[in-house]
């Protein structure tokens, strides 16, 4: 029996079929639905649990962002969009449900982009207990403003370049590279944001 989204009374075949399942006129509805009796109600506390690691997520990516500024990406400032991490946490939470072992198996390598130069920032193991399933390339893109490049060009050159660095602005697009590290096929799935 295939399950469709309405059962009309009018039509004596398909009754016919349903009774000789095991089902009974009384225990029919007019025109009920059948996905409102099989799917079950989502569970709070699953949708509790990704917020949560959505959260932490997004605290490993700006913890990762604020360790690089002065050591790998030279400057004394990175200047986030507004819920930029947020949708990239979101994203890799995405990418985590379709594998075995979900966020768990992931290692995340976290890279910045700046002109054509992409300069490798972090490697995050999402759990040191579990063998990476998978590995997701993230990788952060400056913001293209003229006159930040100007402003930073002006200030080098006088007497204001020992007490004012660089301010990295990210751009609110980044790009997403799943890896499948135990697949007979190898997929590689590449997601521009």
């Amino acid at each position: 029996m295939v399950a469709t989204g309405s059962l009309s009374s009018k039509n004596p075949g398909s009754i016919s079929e349903l009774l000789d399942h095991g089902f009974y006129p009384g225990s029919l509805i007019n025109d009920f639905d059948y996905w409102d009796y099989v799917v079950p109600e989502p569970n709070l506390n699953e949708v509790i649990f990704e917020e949560t690691t959505c959260q932490s997520l997004v605290k490993m990516l700006e913890n990762c962002l604020s360790k690089s500024k002065q050591t790998k990406l030279g400057c004394s400032k990175v200047l986030v969009p507004e819920k930029l991490t947020q949708r990239i946490a979101q994203d890799v939470l995405r990418l985590a449900s379709t594998e075995p072992c979900g966020l768990r198996g992931c290692v995340l390598h976290v890279n910045m982009e700046v002109g054509n130069v992409c300069t490798k920032l972090d490697r995050i193991v999402c759990d040191s207990t579990v063998v990476p399933t998978f590995e997701l390339t993230l990788v952060f893109k400056q913001e293209n403003c003229s006159w930040t490049s100007f402003r930073d060009f002006f200030f080098s050159r006088g007497r204001f370049s020992s007490s004012l660095r660089r301010t990295l602005i990210l751009s609110s697009g980044f790009r997403l590279v799943k890896k499948k590290l135990y697949s007979l096929i190898g997929t590689t799935v590449i997601e521009e944001c």
